[in-house]
């Protein structure tokens, strides 16, 4: 079984204007409400590839029934922990350029966090536990380090889409799959790239640091694979970008719900790539049709320096 973890999870209020005045009244064109969090997105994504997965996080108040009921409308399984407090709403303004407004996100009380934790005796070796999106600010910042150990103690597998210090403590753990951008990959070294080498060999220092894949998105210049076999490139697919929001999560479902049918990494690599790509041409996020129309534009090379 996949699980997916939003620890802070929201609802995404997406508003669209012709144009955005500040200290005006502004009249909105159309607007929408959608359940939102990164560990949300991939197990919505994992639901359009047919892959079972169990949305798991904190909600609470009428916000939180709000993204329960659009869930169960999806047909998505969730095992969500309640809280007292109300989760969180984003605001997305897209008007001459995206603008975003996103809340701290609800406190919680140590019952909630115990609660929480003990979902994960439910583990099994082979599951994967998919941890990505911002930490509540009352959770320890080593939060995500608790649940890597207890799920490891389990024999399952964790995959972790965070940046930073917090990504770097993560890597003797040996997660399944790791996913910077090759701007995040720069800042967590502390370098500046001058080409696709240079992104190639720090990719390989985390691989060389415990990660078993490391995905590395470059936007408009496609996107790497690393892992044991080697070093694999594939161009982005041709399309109107009209979507930022998910596509990296996106990756991260279509990856790791490939995978976990296939043990394939290339074959996990191709759909992870269409999966992003058709939600970032997408305006919400990738469709099952959306996905069978970029795929085969994904081609994969081996790379060779």
């Amino acid at each position: 079984m996949i699980y997916t973890v939003t620890v802070n999870p929201s609802i995404d209020y997406i508003v669209q204007l012709k144009k955005l005045e500040l200290g005006k009244v502004n009249r909105m064109s159309y607007d929408t409400k959608l359940p939102g969090g990164k560990g949300i997105n991939v197990s919505r994504i994992l639901k359009e590839l047919g892959q079972p997965n169990i949305a798991w996080g904190f909600i609470g108040g009428f916000t939180g029934k709000f993204i329960e009921h659009e869930l169960q409308k999806q047909n998505l399984k969730t095992d969500f922990t309640e809280i007292q407090a109300d989760t969180r709403i984003n605001v997305k303004i897209k008007a001459q350029s995206e603008t975003e407004i996103n809340g701290q996100g609800p406190q919680l009380a140590a019952a909630e966090i115990a609660d929480f934790k003990q979902k994960l005796a439910a583990l099994r070796p082979g599951d994967v536990v998919i941890l990505s999106g911002s930490l509540v600010p009352s959770l320890p910042t080593d939060f995500y380090f608790e649940l890597i150990e207890l799920i490891k103690a389990h024999q399952s597998e964790f995959v972790i889409d965070t940046t930073g210090k917090s990504l770097l403590r993560t890597l003797g753990q040996n997660p399944l799959v790791v996913k910077p951008n090759h701007h995040e990959l720069a800042e967590l070294f502390g370098v500046k790239f001058s080409g696709l080498q240079d992104i190639v060999f720090y990719g390989q220092k985390l691989l060389a640091m415990g990660a078993q894949h490391v995905l590395i998105s470059m936007a408009g210049d496609g996107g790497l694979l690393i892992d044991q076999q080697g070093v694999y490139y594939s161009p982005a697919p041709k399309g109107k970008v009209i979507n930022s929001v998910g596509a990296g999560d996106s990756m991260i479902g279509g990856f790791v719900g490939t995978y976990a049918a296939s043990h394939d990494s290339l074959k996990s690599f191709r759909y992870g790539l269409a999966c992003g790509s058709a939600t970032a041409f997408s305006e919400d996020l990738a469709d099952r049709a959306k996905i069978a129309e970029i795929l085969p534009q994904i081609k994969i090379e081996k790379y060779e320096a």
